[in-house]
């Protein structure tokens, strides 16, 4: 392998880790489907998604809100309520998340398929 495909292929596998840092894991693209379907609050967003603890939620929302997917807003201050909504450039994460939809979808049939037989 030549130098500059070398460091094109070390550019690609970076690319993909930068992108599972932000959006891999158990937790949060279920986050971001939970805000994107109306649930804004914490207690909203916990109930929508089985299993997953408050210590957990509480700490992939910083992580959200720190890459620059979510918003974090006081909407009144007595008593405090907070909201989340996802921002504008949390929309750019839709095209992977449909290309995972759709080989997920692919992926399970496959998977039923092969263990029926």
């Amino acid at each position: 392998m030549k130098a500059s495909e070398k460091r094109n292929f070390q550019d690609k596998i970076k690319w993909v880790q930068d992108t599972m840092f932000v959006i891999g894991g158990k937790w949060k693209l279920p986050i971001i489907i939970s805000i994107y379907h109306g649930n804004k609050r914490f207690n909203d967003i916990s109930v929508s998604i089985p299993g997953i603890t408050n210590r957990v939620l509480s700490k992939e929302l910083k992580h959200l809100e720190e890459n620059l997917l979510l918003k974090r807003a006081i909407v009144s201050e007595s008593p405090v309520k907070i909201e989340y909504t996802l921002t504008e450039y949390c929309f750019s994460v839709s095209e992977v998340l449909e290309a995972m939809e759709k080989w997920g979808k692919r992926h399970r049939k496959k998977v039923k398929e092969v263990n029926k037989s």
